[in-house]
């Protein structure tokens, strides 16, 4: 059930309510029906008219529909009075995007930060007494980690929420440190982001080699994975997969993944995967520039990259490609576009590295193995006492490492 406006409004919100269906299909529902309706200002009571308050009453008696999926965030209040006008259950875009982050969630961090985001969105939504969530749960809505077999009241809800915050906030600390250990060794960091469903864990098992698993379902990735990545010009650097973003995204999922956007935030390069097949790519590139702009990394370089071109005839590839700033062609599942892409990553991070040479004694062996294993060894001269290095390498080892530089490079 969607609502718009204004006139203009229209085909943004029938966009919307088909991102919906697709929601619903992937958390596990039969799409029966799909209705809009224009009203100017929302019905403090029902959201939508009371007129089709009736009609989708009626609508779900004929159709056997026992779910009703608003597009629009609702108030408890409303949710209790369309329920018990339509005698059927209702949720809104918010739960059931929680719902599928429930589903989807693997790690123990993941877990613990989907039970946040479900726990903060149902503490206003608690009666006077409580509910029991294993009364609701089961169905659509009430998946997951939070889903428990005790009565969960605002204080029980409030000290759980602090519970998992203090646990959310260790698995921030470990990641700071192994995000220290990783800056130690001086590897740059590109991140793979994009709207859900964009082809990036498809194009992140192109670049590595990797096999993580892969879904047209919407939300397949929410833990980060993090590989090794070399470079045509024999650069090293790492690449991870991030959680998808999508329009309307719920700010407590915002909030709870947190820890699993650092990995965006502390990025070297972004990636911004697009699926170019998409009717709506362009609103789908706006939606994430909100997301970025909110975090905010949009001042980091960025490589647009033009995903699923085997998807769409080439005289509109190259007209939707004009519509992109300075975009890749790409297709991840047939390897097309990838050398280009590669490419194009490795001239971005070289303007951190530079052409250096290091004259390196005989007991400071580690360096050169360090020169080896992070940036591109040009020659190397050991015919004297100290080794001659020449090397291009990132700046930070270069400042580093200044003192073994020779000549006017230091």
């Amino acid at each position: 059930m969607g609502v718009y406006s204004s006139p203009r409004e229209k085909w943004e919100a029938q966009d919307s309510l088909e991102e919906l269906a697709s929601l619903a299909r992937t958390a596990g529902a039969v799409v029966l029906e799909s209705v809009v309706q224009f009203k100017e200002k929302r019905d403090s009571r029902f959201c939508i008219g009371k007129g089709k308050i009736i009609e989708l009453s009626e609508l779900c008696q004929k159709e056997g529909i026992n779910l009703v999926i608003f597009d629009e965030p609702l108030f408890p209040s409303q949710v209790r009075n369309i329920e018990d006008a339509i005698d059927q259950k209702v949720i809104d875009r918010n739960q059931l995007i929680l719902d599928i982050f429930a589903r989807r969630a693997r790690s123990k961090e993941g877990k613990l930060q989907v039970e946040l985001a479900q726990l903060n969105y149902l503490l206003p939504r608690l009666g006077g007494k409580g509910l029991y969530l294993s009364q609701l749960g089961g169905g659509i809505g009430t998946r997951g980690p939070g889903e428990t077999k005790l009565e969960f009241d605002r204080r029980k809800i409030k000290n759980r929420i602090a519970k998992i915050r203090r646990q959310i906030q260790r698995v921030v600390i470990f990641r700071e440190q192994q995000r220290k250990r990783r800056e130690s060794r001086l590897i740059p960091l590109a991140s793979l982001v994009g709207y859900t469903n964009a082809g990036k864990t498809t194009l992140f098992n192109l670049l590595t080699n990797s096999d993580a698993p892969t879904s047209h379902d919407l939300f397949n990735t929410l833990d980060p994975l993090i590989r090794r990545l070399r470079l045509l010009n024999g650069q090293l650097c790492l690449l991870s997969d991030t959680v998808g973003f999508i329009r309307k995204l719920p700010p407590e999922l915002i909030a709870a993944f947190r820890a699993t956007l650092e990995e965006v935030k502390k990025a070297d390069l972004l990636i911004n995967v697009i699926d170019i097949s998409d009717p709506n790519f362009l609103e789908q590139h706006k939606e994430v520039n909100k997301v970025l702009e909110s975090l905010p990394v949009t001042h980091r370089p960025i490589i647009n990259v033009l995903n699923k071109i085997d998807l769409i005839p080439t005289t509109m590839l190259s007209v939707q490609g004009r519509m992109i700033d300075n975009p890749i062609y790409l297709s991840a599942f047939t390897g097309e576009g990838k050398d280009a892409l590669l490419r194009r990553i490795a001239a971005l991070l070289s303007e951190r590295r530079v052409a250096v040479t290091f004259e390196i004694p005989p007991a400071d062996g580690k360096l050169r193995s360090l020169l080896h294993r992070e940036g591109r060894v040009l020659r190397e001269d050991s015919r004297l006492e100290n080794m001659l290095v020449e090397a291009e390498v990132p700046k930070a080892i270069a400042r580093k490492y200044r003192k073994y530089l020779v000549g006017s490079e230091k």
